[in-house]
């Protein structure tokens, strides 16, 4: 098959014919309709993640039709479905109380085993993937593998938001416009930050009440203004310690942090805990979403509820992936790319 291959960091991918995978007894073999290109991805393709190394194939925003399936599999050949990119293994305590995205045993796409930049992808543990609906186009469906559905679980399981409540949104990538579409369905107010006049103007055109430029102002302080005393969350979707800050600092007395992005290197940061103190604040952590929560969140998406389709903003070749990892090195476009084409 046809991979994306890492093979030196912060150079373009190797396109690569390499071995198709080999399907996992509990699993089955996916043949790749589109995958998302993540910040996560870059993270690896830069060497800030442990188990991204030379020779790794990424992507874990993936959905396609199974090819091939396992004696012990839940699918079946022809099956269209998308995956969670947080693989539990369905036995731990972990899992089996409702929370496979913490499984110490989880398998992850793209970070360990082989991911979807790919013609191909196995993916063991297959109880976790869920038919994708007849009506979502396969480019948009790619994208929820990550974006939409941890930004879902950060606002509704972590921070539990509720109407009326201003949210802080630090970071206007696929994460950052997931969680402002999710928000104002919830019913909350939103006030977005990027240092791009470009994505804050996008940003308003998708529902934002208020956006800051983090280039020209002091972030804290001009939430505090526009909110009136501070959001009751705020949401950190970059992973820095500039924009993590600014989300503890921004909120108001009994406020919620939730940390989504992910840490580059060895995740070590300085946090102003003086804030997080005085004004009693809690500190979330959040990475994934349980595999179980997926059919309630495609039937939400399907009936109209939310309108995701903003958030997709181009379609590109598998070679063209490495233009897209190169360009989160600096400010970025509007929207989310995703491969739909593995032939070039």
């Amino acid at each position: 098959m046809r991979a994306a291959v890492v093979r030196d960091f912060n150079e373009d991918l190797s396109i690569e014919t390499v071995e198709d995978p080999s399907c996992p007894e509990n699993g089955v073999v996916l043949e790749v309709a589109a995958c998302g290109v993540c910040r996560s991805d870059f993270h690896g393709w830069v060497g800030g993640h442990p188990k991204v190394t030379s020779g790794s194939i990424l992507g874990h925003e993936y959905c396609g039709t199974v090819v091939e399936a396992g004696a012990l599999a839940k699918h079946k050949i022809g099956d269209k479905l998308i995956a969670p990119f947080i693989l539990g293994c369905g036995d731990c305590l972990a899992c089996k109380t409702g929370h496979s995205n913490t499984c110490e045993s989880a398998i992850v796409p793209g970070f360990g085993a082989p991911g979807a930049y790919a013609e191909f992808v196995a993916v063991p543990f297959d109880h976790n993937l869920v038919h994708l609906p007849e009506t979502m186009p396969e480019a948009l469906a790619a994208g929820l593998g990550c974006r939409v559905t941890t930004a879902w679980h950060a606002l509704t399981d972590r921070a539990n938001v509720r109407a009326g409540e201003w949210v802080a949104v630090h970071g206007t990538g696929g994460i950052g416009l997931s969680a402002l579409l999710l928000a104002k369905m919830l019913g909350a107010r939103v006030v977005v930050v990027d240092v791009v006049q470009e994505k804050l103007d996008h940003a308003l055109t998708l529902g934002a009440d208020a956006t800051v430029n983090a280039a020209t102002e002091n972030v804290p302080d001009a939430i505090r203004e526009i909110t009136k005393g501070g959001a009751q969350v705020s949401l950190e979707a970059l992973g820095i310690a500039q924009t993590t800050n600014a989300s503890v600092e921004c909120l108001a007395t009994l406020g919620r942090h939730v940390h989504v992005g992910m840490p580059a290197g060895d995740g070590m940061m300085e946090v102003n805990m003086r804030a997080i103190y005085s004004k009693q604040l809690a500190f979330f952590g959040t990475r994934g979403m349980p595999a179980w929560k997926y059919p309630s969140l495609l039937e939400m998406i399907e009936r109209g509820d939310v309108d995701l389709t903003p958030m997709l903003d181009r379609e590109v070749t598998l070679s063209g992936a490495s233009a897209e990892l190169r360009s989160m090195k600096g400010p970025t476009r509007p929207g989310t790319a995703v491969i739909t084409d593995f032939s070039k």
